[in-house]
Order: structure tokens, then C-alpha cells, then sequence
């Protein structure tokens, strides 16, 4: 994985963050950190993108961002557990994947022509 991916992969994280903060934020420490969350995220994002094709990129920056709030919904903040929505996390997950091979597939034929 080379590292504008793993700059989309970072911003996606800085999502679930951020995404965290604007619902569990309280103090104006936690709105200043929700905030340089936001910024953060979508300044990488925003980076990356100027290398990667931009729709890819943010399929897989919101699926990574959709991914990763709810599972940290459910073990740090007390959102029941269901089954389904697990196994539709899942079926994102590999969608999320899917995006990123079939990218890497194109643009290395491409590359090769």
C-alpha cells in the first residue's frame, strides 16, 4: 500500500474522531480537539486526492469513516450490538476493498500501456 493510501486511511480514521466528537464533545477542550479533527482529516484527504482518483478516495474515506464509527459506537460509547449491523459493516468493508484493488488494478494498466 503506498502512502497516499495510508494518508486515506488516516483521514478515515481522523473521521471516526471527529464524527465521535460532534456527538459526544462537551467541553470546549473536546469542540477545539473535534475541530483540529476535522481540519486534520480533510487537509490529508485533500492531499491525497492531487495523486489518487478522487472518487475512489472518498468512497473509501467515508466507507472507513462509516466502518469505524460504528464499531467505535458500539465499544467505547454503549450503541447496542446488533447483528445485521454488523454484517452490513462487513459487506461495506469489502466493498471499501473491493474499490481500492480494482483501482490499483487500473491504474498499474495504465501505467503499462
Amino acid at each position: 500500500m503506498n502512502r497516499h493510501w495510508m494518508m486515506v486511511l488516516a483521514a478515515g480514521l481522523m473521521e471516526v474522531a471527529w464524527v465521535s466528537g460532534l456527538k459526544h464533545a462537551d467541553t470546549a477542550l473536546e469542540w477545539t480537539g473535534t475541530a483540529l479533527a476535522i481540519i486534520i482529516s480533510f487537509a490529508v484527504l485533500i492531499y491525497a486526492t492531487k495523486v489518487l482518483p478522487v472518487g475512489t478516495v472518498y468512497a473509501v474515506f467515508t466507507g472507513l469513516g462509516t466502518i469505524g464509527t460504528v464499531i467505535a459506537e458500539m465499544l467505547f460509547f454503549g450503541e447496542p450490538f446488533h447483528l445485521m449491523k454488523l454484517l452490513l459493516v462487513i459487506v461495506l468493508l469489502i466493498g471499501v476493498i473491493g474499490l481500492k484493488v480494482v483501482t490499483d488494478e487500473s491504474s498499474s494498466a495504465e501505467e503499462g500501456s
